[in-house]
């Protein structure tokens, strides 16, 4: 923490600027009121600008002499504003009414801030045991000896055993009101704490996103040089301590078996007298969906990467395919302008379309021709009558009798389905005839085939007796 860098981040940082802000006290209570206490990631700009026309109201009411004499939306343009960046505007696709969020360093002044606030009740003992067990996971999961980490897992083996023998006789340790406030206040703490980590993992992703479109729009060189620079620094963030921790974190989250015993343990928490003695926010019972949809919006801005970078490899492809047919096309009108005077001793006559090439070195060797040798010996004459009735029996379907049936039974009413056809006409030819049937349905434009609505048609057989057909419904219409 040196002069020069405290100067810098006084000058350029955020955060600090919100804090050192004439109308700081405003701002901080709107942005908490609006996104922290409602624990909303994103509003529409036109419901974000009635909530703060409301709320610089309710101040004018409670002083008449207030200084902040500016609209909402005027307010939120400048918060918004790359000279202060509270606040980041930005679209969704397929709306055009721009919404607004919070930005990291926001949310790190306003937590600040709310850090500030004198409690009722500091808790210390939940957070020693929580050094208490980080230290014993790091040493415990860097251990590589591999005795050491059976006695560890056999001591804990021992005291769960001992434990489980005190329950047993009657002495159950159970937490008292004192403590179940102190692991209370320390998990919400650390609930929200994670979905502004959420917002800083989403930042990180925004700011290659952008460099991303930044580079591609000014690139002059080689398509492979800039792959392999986006994908160098799309790795290094996700290979980073924070990408690798992002990334197991959501894997454990999308979890079911952790969904639910999340909510079961949560509803378990809830219920006990000393944390609803707290008052506490009920949102919280809710804060792993929270959890669920921040992390899809960091997931959603790592696909507008690969989105840019789609988009850029294609239009490069249409861009190079089109010159090619631009030079194609150079060449045939030079060539047609040059066919009827062509220059002596600049162009030349050959005998084909295009030259043949001859290359010594790569004739093959000669291979002499493969000549099959058949053996007629022990064949004889075959004297067993084959019936060749088989060769006769095909079936044809005469179409213009099936359509001349649809049409009679189109003369009495508007439209017809196929059901009612053969329950008219009965099948003759089986399923023959009624593929002969579909056939007409497909090139009849007036006809409708819904294959939402199954119908089964029933027929007989001569040979195989009853037989059904389950298909979409066929309705012939005039």
């Amino acid at each position: 923490m040196e002069f020069p860098f405290l100067e810098a981040l006084r000058r350029n940082h955020p955060a600090w600027r919100l804090i050192a802000a004439d109308h700081a006290p405003m701002i901080v209570a709107f942005l908490h009121r609006a996104f922290v206490t409602r624990n909303v990631r994103s509003v529409r700009q036109l419901e974000l600008v009635a909530q703060l026309d409301d709320y610089l109201h309710e101040l004018e009411r409670q002083d008449a002499g207030s200084p902040f004499r500016r609209t909402g939306a005027r307010y939120l343009e400048s918060w918004a504003d790359d000279e202060h960046g509270w606040l980041r505007k930005y679209y969704v696709a397929g709306d055009d009414e721009p919404w607004f969020d919070i930005t990291p360093a926001t949310e790190k002044a306003i937590a600040w801030l709310v850090s500030l606030e004198q409690r009722e009740f500091v808790g210390t003992e939940s957070r020693l045991k929580i050094v208490f067990d980080l230290l014993h996971r790091m040493v415990e999961g860097t251990e590589v000896d591999p005795e050491a980490r059976v006695q560890e897992l056999a001591k804990r083996r021992a005291a769960i055993d001992a434990e489980i023998e005190r329950i047993r006789s009657g002495r159950m340790d159970v937490l008292d009101a004192t403590q179940v406030k102190d692991c209370f206040q320390q998990m919400a703490a650390t609930a929200r704490g994670l979905l502004s980590d959420f917002r800083e993992v989403e930042q990180n992703f925004r700011d290659l996103d952008r460099a991303v479109r930044e580079r591609i729009a000014t690139w002059e060189g080689s398509k492979g040089t800039l792959l392999a620079e986006i994908f160098g620094e799309h790795d290094a963030i996700s290979d980073s301590d924070q990408g690798r921790s992002f990334r197991a974190f959501w894997d454990l989250l999308m979890s079911n078996a952790r969904q639910e015993e999340l909510s079961q343990l949560l509803e378990k928490v809830f219920a006990l007298d000393a944390v609803r003695a707290l008052a506490p926010d009920q949102r919280l019972m809710r804060v792993h969906y929270d959890w669920l949809a921040a992390g899809e919006v960091a997931q959603r801005t790592v696909a507008q990467v690969s989105e840019q970078l789609r988009r850029y490899l294609d239009d490069q492809t249409w861009l190079e395919n089109r010159r090619i047919v631009q030079l194609i096309r150079e060449i045939e009108q030079h060539a047609l302008a040059l066919r009827d005077a062509a220059p002596s001793g600049l162009v030349g006559e050959i005998d084909a379309t295009e030259p043949e090439l001859n290359l010594p070195l790569e004739r093959p060797l000669f291979r002499p021709a493969y000549v099959p040798r058949l053996d007629a010996t022990g064949i004889e004459a075959g004297d067993e009558d084959v019936p060749a009735d088989a060769l006769f029996e095909q079936v044809h379907v005469d179409k213009a009798r099936l359509a001349a049936h649809v049409r009679r039974a189109l003369q009495t009413r508007p439209q017809v389905s196929l059901a009612d056809v053969i329950a008219a006409h009965p099948l003759e030819q089986g399923l023959a005839e009624l593929v002969a049937y579909l056939s007409l349905a497909v090139d009849d434009r007036n006809a409708v085939i819904d294959e939402a609505r199954p119908q089964i048609l029933v027929w007989t057989d001569p040979v195989h007796g009853p037989r059904q057909a389950t298909m979409p419904l066929v309705v012939f219409t005039r």
